[in-house]
């Protein structure tokens, strides 16, 4: 599987290259967007993972360019523009999936491999599920049933780490180190109230399972 990482700050590049190709890809570079554009035009690639604020040709730009020409890549946005009109401008012009910066190594591979794993077909490669309940990671929005559930952005974090380990057990160390961060207290009870109101969004038919002693669990 070979996958484009087009961004222009040498750290974040050399960290997302080595870490992706320890997950088994065949990862190729770019520093600025005119580099990026030929070799997303040239390469035969699985998956581009596009920064937007790069040298010569921005992001936007180069994604309207590749999509006059490629219609069938997909395309992952990793910004530090999260603002909702740049990531409704990025959908417009063709963007798979959005991931805003700074973001979680673990979450990206998930988004990776769900992409691959859809084929890029763009009908539900931007969706988990663990039981009844659908995580859409584009509106970072539930589905339940037939019900959409709004989240907020600490509320989308932990069910996502929920979904992508369906039947297994997350502890709340894990949470509060992923979703909050280590400077918050170990002994502090968000996760607890997080969980509280998004068992109350989300219904019996998404229960969110508690271990006593242990963490949390979603239903696979």
């Amino acid at each position: 599987m070979r996958i484009l990482v087009i961004e222009d700050e040498s750290r974040i590049l050399e960290f997302l290259r080595l870490g992706l190709e320890a997950e088994g890809f065949v990862v190729d570079a770019a520093e600025d967007g005119s580099a990026g554009l030929r070799l997303a035009l040239a390469g035969s690639y699985e998956l581009v993972v596009l920064d937007l604020l790069l040298p010569r040709l921005d992001g936007l730009r180069l994604l309207a360019e590749l999509r006059r020409s490629r219609a069938d890549v997909p395309v992952l946005i990793l910004s530090a523009r999260s603002d909702l009109s740049t990531k409704l401008r990025g959908f417009d012009l063709g963007a798979n999936d959005f991931l805003a910066k700074p973001f979680s190594f673990d979450e990206l591979v998930a988004r990776v491999r769900v992409h691959l794993r859809k084929g890029g077909d763009g009908a539900g490669g931007w969706h988990l599920q663990a039981g009844k309940v659908q995580l859409d990671l584009a509106r970072r929005q539930a589905r339940v049933d037939d019900r959409v559930v709004d989240l907020s952005d600490r509320e989308f974090r932990l069910l996502y780490h929920l979904v992508s380990h369906p039947g297994e057990i997350v502890s709340r160390e894990r949470l509060l180190s992923e979703v909050w961060g280590y400077s918050f207290d170990p002994g502090s009870n968000v996760v607890d109230v997080c969980i509280r109101r998004l068992r109350k969004k989300l219904g019996a038919t998404g229960a969110i399972e508690t271990i006593r002693n242990a963490g949390y669990r979603i239903a696979a």
